[in-house]
């Protein structure tokens, strides 16, 4: 009994200093995620000067702006304005088009290093994220260097005689698709790794005891264990696709514009519009929230049932 209350006295005494201990966390939150999304949010109400800046009078002129059009000197009558709504509509486009493929290479690569011996599982993890230690600038930049059409990846294909002319992949679809797929892969593989390491082949060896075959087994029986982490792996994938700029800047031209580039447009130089930038960055991330909110909702109801 005597070491019963010990142990609860302690328990007790650790709860009260979880507050405190917190406190450090919860301070990091605020500054560094809660108040730069209140200043954004905050400037998306403003108005734009017109010489540039800031005029701290509120108004909806920015997402009135991103929504209709009111003709050069805004007295026109109001039409929807499809030039950022076809931006958005490419953006997620893109983004769900790079999640796509990053899952199809990806889930092959995590299962590859998942079922491989131990002593050589750090290595392959290794070759994954070893990019990560260069800047993503760079990292950009080397691609378009790469698949420029003086680049090497013309030079091989014209010196092995497979191709007569330098192939033309700058400043397209797919040049911005290379670009997110070689940004964003390990943030597919990693997530998706860590399921299946947790994955127990003896439910498949029973399924194959049950002449199974291995599509079957693959469909009824891995995907729905490692689902979790093909979910994350997605996610990690799909947001930051959404919101990026550097590929679509150096591999993309004006046909691959994106979300992410519009929102950096506007916060570059004493002509950008701060007001309109933030209220598009508003929008993106309550599109994000929604899909979050909406998956997580679906993920609990399945869990009820």
């Amino acid at each position: 009994m005597a070491g019963q209350g010990a142990s609860g006295a302690a328990a007790t005494g650790y709860r009260s200093l979880t507050g405190p201990l917190l406190l450090p966390a919860w301070a990091m939150i605020g500054i560094f995620l809660l108040l730069p999304v209140l200043l954004m949010t905050v400037y998306s109400f403003l108005t734009r000067e017109f010489r540039g800046g800031v005029d701290w009078t509120f108004s909806l002129a920015a997402y009135d702006r991103f929504l209709l059009s009111r003709g050069l000197f805004g007295d026109e009558p109001p039409v929807l304005e499809w030039t950022y709504i076809t931006i958005f509509w490419r953006s997620v486009w893109q983004a769900g088009l790079a999640t796509l493929i990053c899952l199809i290479v990806g889930f092959p690569t995590a299962w590859f290093i998942a079922t491989r011996p131990l002593r050589s599982r750090a290595l392959w993890l290794f070759m994954i994220t070893v990019p990560y230690w260069v800047n993503l600038l760079i990292r950009t930049v080397s691609l378009r260097f790469l698949l420029r059409d003086q680049g090497p990846l013309n030079d091989l294909l014209i010196g092995t005689g497979l191709l007569d002319s330098p192939l033309r992949i700058i400043n397209t679809n797919l040049a911005v698709q290379l670009g997110l797929f070689y940004s964003y892969l390990p943030f597919m593989v990693l997530p998706i790794y860590a399921a299946v390491e947790r994955y127990n082949f003896a439910l498949s060896e029973a399924a194959a005891d049950l002449y199974a075959s291995r599509w079957t087994t693959l469909r009824e029986i891995v995907l729905p264990v490692v689902r979790p982490g093909i979910i994350a792996g997605c996610i990690l994938v799909f947001v930051p696709s959404l919101g990026a700029f550097l590929a679509p800047d150096l591999l993309g031209g004006a046909k691959t514009y994106m979300i992410g580039s519009l929102i950096e447009e506007q916060f570059k130089g004493s002509q950008g519009n701060w007001p309109f930038g933030a209220a598009v960055s508003v929008i993106l991330m309550t599109l994000v929230l929604i899909m979050l909110l909406v998956y997580a909702r679906a993920q609990g109801r399945a869990g009820v049932r």
